[in-house]
């Protein structure tokens, strides 16, 4: 393993001697004027701002041209948030070779992407940060490249940080190989050092050249050729799908052997096994960020295709006298699931104007084609959906998305989808990995203790600051980010994706506050949220509508209270009900569709419309809840302990 570190230290410190690439599969015949390679890393780590360096430095823009920012990133969505939801191909011309580069998503909800992506390229460039290192999107973007048996590129990007520690961060990535059981020839990866947001490059850290040349070089001998079968029919697997207002739906492939032609007969072979025949009415490869019409395209070309209306991924496209499918993309399955279904509050209707859960259901399948992560249940009422999926985010963008497009909805809390295994429960486990200030490392570990972590390391850079791991139940991280980041004061950074299924860990402590309760319907008034906020936080501003079971705001004690948030000064005998006017509010805590789905308990729901977020409780009436209350309390006193 050292004699490995040192012959590639020897080689990144400026001999320009690379791993010969050795094609995926053992096919007779490759095109050596092609690349796929997909760029791989942990959220914020600078996937997508690499990619515009490339894209400039490809010449794929003007000089004068005004290109967005981040210009992959062409979602609002993803241009709010700053990270990369959906996996996007675009395509850069060297010398005499094109390279096609897909965009995947950093986050760990979004791994479907990353998977489906995986399929189509020969290549990977795993990113790292040069002070940060290996998180845990890190490991499950390599997990899956080395399960593909794909060679890797490592690249270290941000070597300009005041805090990079670069040849740490190098020796933690070959530890994640080997803790990947990689074998070695996976383990002989070259090394390019880069600087993505100014478009430099190099072989050592200390040596980087005015442009990505060196990079570009290592990827073109490092990642190998697209290899095919040239006796071998058409065959081609929808990876991913677009649409366009011209031609319609777009099926997205890559062609794994054969040519497939402008107008020609293909086969389409159907998810349900079924075949039938079409024709491939517009063909695309992609240019740069444009799609351009072809006449043809070759083996190991990224295509779209139109002419297949009711596609869908994981479909083969094959030759229509020689159809032979291929195996569908395996994904991981759904850890997280939530109810979704139609506004039942008393404000329905009034800020959307699509609510009917005929509407809802349409649009639920429309997201099903597309989405393969994403599955979506019946449940016992008809205008009620169970989705499940990887995580808060992902569920939570999918909400986010239906809201903009005029959607109103009720979401039910997040929920881990447990299996048996052995006839034991069991529950997913996630890996956390927290950057903190040492100064919090106890109360860290106080709160993730009460959520029965286990401790997996901890390393102290000398820094200021602490990396801890550890193991948790995923349902203990509902509801976590939010009480980390304020016992932390906003400095704390945390990570997590799945790891695997233990048994179940028994119960786990919830959210310690309770909720202010509105027990009446209208406008809320200064007077009488002055005196509310004594009480806890408050989560609306005066002259807002509430109504009976809406949450108004945090109660700083573990029960709930029922509240008048409508209360009005009164007048009397000795002043004007307007008198005293100057009352001295604290603002109310915006609460963004994530952190309301972290904060509600099993009793509440969030009302989402196209402009307001509204926490509330899942049944109304006050005397109702306090009776079901009444009865769990007489049947737990009831039962045997």
């Amino acid at each position: 393993m050292l004699d490995a570190r040192k012959s590639l230290k020897a080689r990144s410190a400026g001999k320009n001697e690379y791993l010969q690439p050795v094609p995926r599969r053992d096919f007779p015949a490759t095109r050596d004027d092609l690349r796929n390679v997909a760029i791989v890393a942990h959220v914020d780590h600078g996937k997508t701002t690499l990619v515009d360096a490339m894209l400039w430095q490809s010449g794929s823009f003007r000089a004068n041209q005004d290109v967005n920012e981040r210009v992959m990133d062409s979602m609002d969505l993803e241009r709010e948030k700053g990270i990369t939801i959906l996996a996007k191909n675009t395509a850069v011309q060297r010398g005499d070779t094109k390279i096609n580069i897909i965009d995947t998503p950093g986050h760990a909800d979004f791994g479907g992407e990353v998977e489906r992506g995986l399929t189509m390229v020969d290549g990977v460039l795993l990113l790292v940060d040069a002070s940060e290192g290996p998180l845990p999107q890190t490991r499950f973007v390599l997990r899956k490249a080395l399960e593909s048996r794909l060679p890797v590129v490592l690249v270290v990007n941000k070597v300009d940080r005041p805090d990079a520690r670069t040849e740490e961060v190098v020796n933690e990535v070959y530890e994640l190989f080997l803790d990947l059981d990689a074998d070695e020839t996976q383990i002989e990866f070259p090394i390019v050092y880069c600087i993505a947001r100014e478009g430099k490059a190099g072989l050592a850290e200390d040596d980087l050249a005015d442009d990505l040349t060196p990079l570009f070089d290592v990827l073109l001998a490092t990642v190998p050729p697209p290899s095919y079968d040239p006796d071998h029919p058409l065959q081609a697997l929808v990876t991913n799908l677009d649409a366009s207002p011209y031609v319609g739906r777009l099926a997205l492939c890559r062609v794994r052997h054969g040519t497939i032609r402008k107008g020609q007969q293909i086969a389409w072979c159907r998810a349900d096994g079924t075949i039938e025949y079409a024709k491939a009415t517009e063909l695309f490869i992609t240019d740069a960020l444009d799609r351009v019409p072809a006449e043809e395209a070759g083996p190991g070309e990224i295509v779209a295709l139109a002419g297949l209306p009711g596609v869908t991924i994981g479909e083969t496209i094959a030759d229509p006298d020689d159809p032979r499918p291929l195996p569908v993309t395996a994904v991981d399955e759904p850890s997280l699931s939530i109810t979704l279904g139609i506004n039942t509050s008393p404000l329905a209707g009034t800020e959307g104007d699509k609510v009917t859960a005929r509407q809802i259901a349409a649009r639920l399948e429309q997201e099903l084609v597309g989405n393969v992560s994403l599955r979506i249940n019946p449940t016992e009422r008809p205008e009620v959906w169970e989705i499940q999926g990887r995580g808060e985010l992902q569920l939570a963008v999918l909400v986010e998305i239906m809201r903009r497009e005029g959607f109103e909805l009720t979401v039910g809390k997040p929920e881990v989808l447990t299996k048996q295994v052995d006839g034991k429960r069991h529950e997913p486990v996630e890996r956390v990995a927290i950057d903190v200030p040492e100064d919090y490392i106890g109360v860290v570990t106080q709160m993730l203790a009460l959520r029965k972590a286990r401790m997996q390391q901890m390393v102290n850079h000398g820094t200021g600051w602490a990396r801890m791991e550890y193991l948790v139940p995923a349902r203990g991280l509902i509801g976590f980010r939010t009480e980390f980041l304020t016992e932390t004061r906003g400095a704390g950074i945390m990570h997590h994706v799945f790891e695997r299924y233990e048994p179940w860990h028994g119960e786990l402590r919830t959210r310690p506050s309770g909720s202010l309760v509105a027990d009446r319907r209208g406008p809320t008034t200064a007077f009488a949220l002055s005196n509310l906020q004594e009480r806890g936080v408050l989560f609306v501003a005066p002259g807002v509508d509430v109504y009976e079971g809406m949450i108004v705001g945090e109660n700083a004690r573990s029960e709930d209270m029922d509240v008048n948030a409508c209360k009005e000064k009164k007048l009397t005998n000795m002043r004007a009900s307007s008198s005293d006017e100057l009352v001295r509010l604290i603002p109310p805590r915006p609460i963004s569709l994530e952190q309301a789905l972290e904060f509600i308990r099993n009793d509440e729901c969030v009302e989402v419309t196209p402009t307001s977020i509204r926490l509330r409780k899942v049944e109304f009436s006050s005397s109702k809840r306090q009776s079901a209350t009444s009865r769990r309390k007489r049947e737990l006193e009831a039962s045997p302990s």
